[in-house]
C-alpha cells in the first residue's frame, strides 16, 4: 500500500509536491487534532459473534510500539481452536434463513455507512492508536488513513443494492437468469503496513456482497482492527458476520487458510506467504485473492520535468517508511539525467525528517517491529557487498526504537540483491539506462508485477511504455494514486484477482444461473 490522499497545510514538513493533495477533498484535512500519545487500549482479545473472548489456550503476545521497542500491551494469542470457533460462528449467521440472509441489500448498506460514520467519529483515536501499534506518522495515520478507510466503506455501501444478475433469452420456451450470491464464510488475513486501511478493503466488498468474515489481523498491529470491531457491533451488525481473531500466521493464518468451511480466502502480504496460502486452500478448493510482494520499476525519462520526479519518486520509495508493497523500488533513470536525478535525491532524502511519529513535522517513522528492523539493514549491508554506490544514510537513525536512515545507493545493476529482492523499507535504488526498448525489457525481468510508473512529457511515449510494462497498475506522471473506484492487483508472483472498484466485488461472489420452462415465450 501506497496511498495518497489529502493531507493538511497545517503539514509544512511533507512536501505539497510529493503528497499532491487536495485538503477540500476530506474536512478531517482542514485542521488535525493534537495525538494523546498514550491513548488507551480498550479492546485486546478475541471477536466472535459480537462478543471478546480469551483464547481457548489462555495465551496472549505482546505488541509492542515499535518508536521505544516498549510493550504496550498483551493480546488474546488466537490459534486454530479460536479459528474454528469462529468459523462456527461465521456459517452459523450464513445459514439460510438467517437475519444476515434475510437483510435487505440496501440494509447492508445502510450498516456500511453507519460504521464508516463511526470510524469517521472516532477518527483522532483510532489515528493514535494505529500510530502507536505501527509507528507510522500520526499526520498521515490522522489524514490519510484514517479518510481512506470511511472512502472505501461508503464506496461499497453504494454497491450493496446494485451487484445483480441478468435475464438471458436462451433459445426455447424458458425463462433464463443468473444470481450474484455471496461465496460464503470468507477468511481474510491482512498485514501490518497498513492495518486500518486493508481491513477496510477486505470487509467492504464481501459484506456488501452479503458474506461472513473470519479475519486474522498481523500480530504486530492488532490493535485498531480489534477496536474496529467494537464499532462494527455498535453499528449494528448481526451476530457472527465479522470475527476477528488476532494471532499468528503459522498457526492462525494456517488454519484459516485450510479450514474446510471456509469458502474463500483472501491474503495480503509476502509472496512466499501466499504462495503457502494457495496451496492450504486447495484442500477444498476454496477461492483465494491474493495480493502479494513487487519490485515496481519507476522510469524517468529524460524529458521528464525533472523536479517533481524527484520529488514523486522520493515519495514513491519512502512513503510509509519504505513499507509499501507497490512502493517504487526500482528507480530507472536515463543516462542523459542520471547524475542530475540523483544529486538532487539524495539532497531530498537528507532533508527527509525522521523521528517521533506523534510530531507534526515527522515525515518518516520506525519500521514496525525488530525482525524488519534488521532485515532492512541487512539489505542495506547487501548492496554495499555487492558493490553498490551508498549516497547517503545507511544506518540506524536513532538511539532506541527502529529507526532507519533514509538511504539511497547508486550505480545500481539488475543482478544485485537490492535490485531484484523486495527490501520493503527506505532504501531507494537509483539504475541507469538508455533507450526505451531497454527500460521496458529490464523493468519487466522481475517475478513480480504489481505496479509500475513512467515519467514523461511524451504522451506517445506514456502509453506505449505503459502498455509494454506488465504490472497491474502504470502511474504516469504519478504515483501511489489508488482510488478505491479503481481496480488494485498484480501479475505474475504479485498475486491474483483485483481489490478496490467494482471489480473487487467478482472475488465475492458466485454467479447462479437459473432455467425456468414456461408454456411459450414471446419476445
Amino acid at each position: 500500500m501506497m496511498l495518497r490522499s489529502v493531507v493538511s497545510s497545517k503539514l509544512p514538513q511533507i512536501s505539497r509536491l510529493s503528497l499532491r493533495f487536495r485538503a477540500s477533498q476530506y474536512s478531517a484535512a482542514a485542521s488535525i487534532p493534537a495525538p494523546n500519545t498514550q491513548p488507551e487500549v480498550h479492546f485486546n482479545k478475541i471477536f466472535i459473534n459480537n462478543e471478546w473472548h480469551d483464547a481457548v489456550s489462555k495465551k496472549t503476545f505482546p505488541t509492542v510500539n515499535p518508536s521505544t521497542a516498549e510493550v504496550i500491551c498483551q493480546v488474546a494469542e488466537g490459534d486454530k481452536a479460536d479459528v474454528d470457533k469462529a468459523v462456527k460462528a461465521a456459517k452459523q449467521a450464513f445459514r439460510l434463513g438467517s437475519p444476515w440472509r434475510r437483510m435487505d441489500a440496501s440494509h447492508r448498506g445502510l450498516l456500511l455507512n453507519r460504521l464508516a460514520d463511526l470510524i469517521e467519529r472516532d477518527s483522532a483515536y483510532l489515528a493514535t492508536l494505529e500510530t502507536l501499534d505501527n509507528g507510522k506518522p500520526y499526520t498521515i495515520s490522522y489524514s490519510v488513513d484514517l479518510p481512506l478507510v470511511v472512502k472505501c466503506l461508503r464506496y461499497y455501501a453504494g454497491w450493496a443494492d446494485k451487484n445483480h444478475g441478468k435475464t438471458i433469452p436462451i433459445d426455447g420456451d424458458y425463462f433464463c437468469y443468473t444470481r450474484h450470491e455471496p461465496v460464503g464464510v470468507c477468511g481474510q488475513i491482512i498485514p501490518w503496513n497498513f492495518p486500518l486501511l486493508m481491513q477496510a478493503w477486505k470487509l467492504g466488498p464481501a459484506l456488501a456482497t452479503g458474506n461472513t468474515v473470519v479475519m486474522k489481523v498481523a500480530e504486530q498491529t492488532p490493535l485498531t482492527a480489534l477496536y474496529v470491531a467494537s464499532l462494527i457491533k455498535e453499528a449494528g451488525f448481526p451476530e457472527g458476520v465479522v470475527n476477528i481473531v488476532p494471532g499468528y500466521g503459522h498457526t492462525a493464518g494456517a488454519a484459516i487458510s485450510s479450514h474446510m468451511d471456509i469458502d474463500k480466502v483472501a491474503f495480503t502480504g509476502s509472496t512466499e506467504v501466499g504462495q503457502l496460502i494457495q496451496q492450504a486452500a486447495s484442500r477444498n478448493l476454496k477461492k483465494v485473492t491474493l495480493e502479494l510482494g513487487g519490485k515496481s520499476p519507476n522510469i524517468i525519462l529524460s524529458d521528464a520535468n525533472l523536479e517533481d520526479a524527484v520529488e514523486q519518486a522520493h515519495f514513491a520509495l519512502f512513503f510509509n517508511q519504505g513499507q509499501c508493497c507497490c512502493a517504487g523500488s526500482r528507480t530507472y533513470v536515463q543516462e542523459d539525467v542520471y547524475n542530475e536525478f540523483v544529486e538532487r535525491s539524495v539532497e531530498r532524502a537528507k532533508k527527509r525528517v525522521v523521528g517521533d511519529p506523534f510530531s507534526l513535522q515527522t515525515e518518516q517513522g520506525p519500521q514496525v517491529d525488530e525482525d524488519q528492523f534488521k532485515k532492512v539493514l541487512g539489505y542495506i549491508s547487501a548492496g554495499k557487498r555487492d558493490g553498490a554506490k551508498l549516497m547517503c544514510g545507511g544506518g540506524v537513525a536513532a538511539d532506541r526504537g527502529y529507526f532507519i536512515q533514509p538511504t539511497i545507493f547508486g550505480e545500481v545493476k539488475d543482478n544485485m540483491t537490492i535490485a531484484r529482492e523486495e527490501i520493503f523499507g527506505p532504501v531507494m535504488q537509483i539504475l541507469k539506462f538508455k533507450t526505451l526498448e531497454e527500460v521496458i525489457e529490464r523493468g519487466n525481468d522481475t517475478q513480480y508485477g504489481l505496479a509500475a510508473a513512467v515519467f514523461t512529457r511524451d504522451i506517445d511515449k506514456a502509453h506505449y511504455i505503459s502498455a509494454a510494462l506488465r504490472a497491474g497498475t502504470v502511474w504516469v506522471n504519478c504515483y501511489n494514486v489508488c482510488g478505491v473506484q479503481a481496480p488494485f492487483g498484480g501479475y505474475k508472483a504479485s498475486g491474483n484477482g483485483r481489490e478496490l472498484g467494482e471489480y473487487s466485488l467478482e472475488n465475492y461472489t458466485e454467479v447462479k444461473t437459473v432455467t425456468i420452462k414456461v408454456p411459450q415465450k414471446n419476445s
